[in-house]
């Protein structure tokens, strides 16, 4: 049986929930998410079915060019700032929330480190995940 994943931003103004369960989760240290998390990676969960993911609240988006060539268009909180989910382009069922954003961070359960190779020394990793240099295929 899934368990609830229910989380928003910092005001509250925006909430998403799900019953569905995460297809994958990483920390990401492309550049993209190190400039706009302010940090060294962002983390994520993916669910597959956008669907079924209830979403209240108006959020904004802005769209990036990933390294892949696909958009990604990153939704925030148009109140308090926070980044609160994103979707792409090239495949539009999938949304990854970040980990972040959830009610309870503990639920985030991270399989693998990707784009490692825009790495800071100083964002260390655990060192028992897999590493990919770029998304794994």
């Amino acid at each position: 049986m899934a368990k609830s994943y229910i989380g928003g931003c910092a005001c509250g103004a925006v909430r998403y929930a799900t019953n569905s369960d995460p297809i994958f989760q990483n920390h990401c240290q492309c550049r993209d998410c190190q400039t706009r998390s302010g940090t060294g990676h962002g983390s994520y969960l993916t669910f597959a079915q956008r669907a079924e993911m209830k979403i209240t609240g108006e959020a904004k988006t802005w769209r990036v060019t990933g390294d892949s060539g696909d958009d990604k268009i990153h939704a925030f909180c148009p109140a308090c700032g926070t980044p609160i989910y994103l979707t792409f382009a090239a495949m539009p069922d999938l949304i990854a929330v970040h980990a972040g954003s959830l009610d309870d961070p503990g639920q985030f359960e991270p399989q693998v480190v990707t784009y490692g190779m825009r790495a800071h020394g100083w964002d260390t990793m655990d060192p028992a995940l897999p590493k990919f240099e770029r998304m794994p295929g």
